[in-house]
């Protein structure tokens, strides 16, 4: 029998869930707990569909609109990437029974939003167009109150009613060097702009991408895992790719690995998006030990000891 080739593993840390997607899967398990199925999830809980069929499995019902729920008395929660102010309202004009899981560090970015427009500032949203976060920032306000902007060469030719009365916010999930870079060039043009009163990417996305620059210069291929649909998974991926490693891959389940691309490496880096759960991690790992001989080693700090409280009607006890 050929003995296997020795592959060292560098294990990222810290990775994988944050205390937002902690919260936001807890919401839903104490719910279904509490008040039994069906509990209607609106929009994927967190982008991983590996979590999502669990708690489907579990007797979570998922919907893109409201309009796709019946009349009904049980939970529909919100899912952990705040939703346009819109939705609450339709929620409430219906009677809805509802557990807002929106991470609360998206909830402070809207804050930030509402308070700039409320003291006259126009409103420059940083983030990518399309996304479920940008879609719910954005509804925040009036039609019109926010500006989308993606890229540098977008911040270059922005005109703004006034720079004298401007501001920004953030998607929570961007890279935080091109990020970095947009604000630099709105900075040089209006001098005036408000800022966040504290960055609006969030302790995970950045603590993530520092992981990452920290090993990618030193390993021969970088495995993200992870979903397509999530944001800061796919800027790990950049984050390695910019860092050094030009041979980092988006991995969401072992059955998807392109093991061809892996050929002839002797190190690898694992690390995980802020939705996949670490038992992915070691299905990859799993993976590779069936063609490698692995030896395993972690680089960084795992523990972040930030929590977030849970909704005040899964805190409370029920009535008898």
């Amino acid at each position: 029998m050929q003995e296997k080739p020795q592959l060292d593993v560098t294990l990222c840390a810290p990775r994988g869930f944050c205390a937002g997607v902690d919260r936001a899967i807890q919401i839903v398990e104490q719910a279904l707990e509490r008040y039994g199925a069906p509990v209607y999830v609106r929009h994927a809980i967190v982008h991983n569909k590996y979590v999502v069929d669990e708690l489907r499995r579990k007797g979570a019902v998922f919907v893109e609109d409201l309009s796709e729920i019946p009349a009904t008395t049980a939970p529909v929660i919100f899912s952990a990437h705040g939703v346009p102010k819109a939705v609450p309202e339709a929620a409430n004009a219906r009677n809805l029974f509802v557990l807002d899981a929106t991470c609360p560090l998206v909830s402070k970015v809207h804050i930030e939003a509402t308070r700039h427009h409320a003291e006259g500032r126009e409103v420059i949203l940083i983030g990518h167009a399309g996304h479920v976060e940008v879609v719910g920032t954005m509804g925040q306000l009036p039609d019109g109150a926010v500006t989308l902007i993606e890229t540098e060469a977008e911040a270059e030719r922005f005109t703004p009613r006034d720079p004298t009365q401007l501001s920004y916010v953030t998607q929570t999930t961007l890279s935080v060097d091109d990020t970095e870079a947009i604000v630099a060039i709105l900075k040089r043009r209006f001098p005036a702009i408000a800022l966040p009163h504290k960055e609006d990417i969030c302790y995970a996305t950045t603590n993530r991408q520092e992981a990452v620059k920290a090993i990618a210069p030193q390993v021969d291929a970088l495995v993200v895992v992870g979903s397509p649909e999530s944001s800061n998974s796919m800027r790990l991926v950049e984050v390695a790719r910019r860092s050094g490693c030009p041979r980092a891959v988006l991995v969401e389940r072992a059955a998807e690995i392109d093991w061809p691309v892996f050929d002839g490496i002797r190190s690898l880096g694992v690390t995980a998006g802020a939705s996949a759960p670490d038992t992915l991690v070691t299905e990859i790992l799993d993976a590779f030990a069936t063609r490698y001989s692995l030896r395993v080693r972690q680089s960084g700090q795992q523990r972040e000891s930030i929590v977030f409280n849970l909704p005040r009607e899964l805190r409370t006890p029920l009535s008898s």
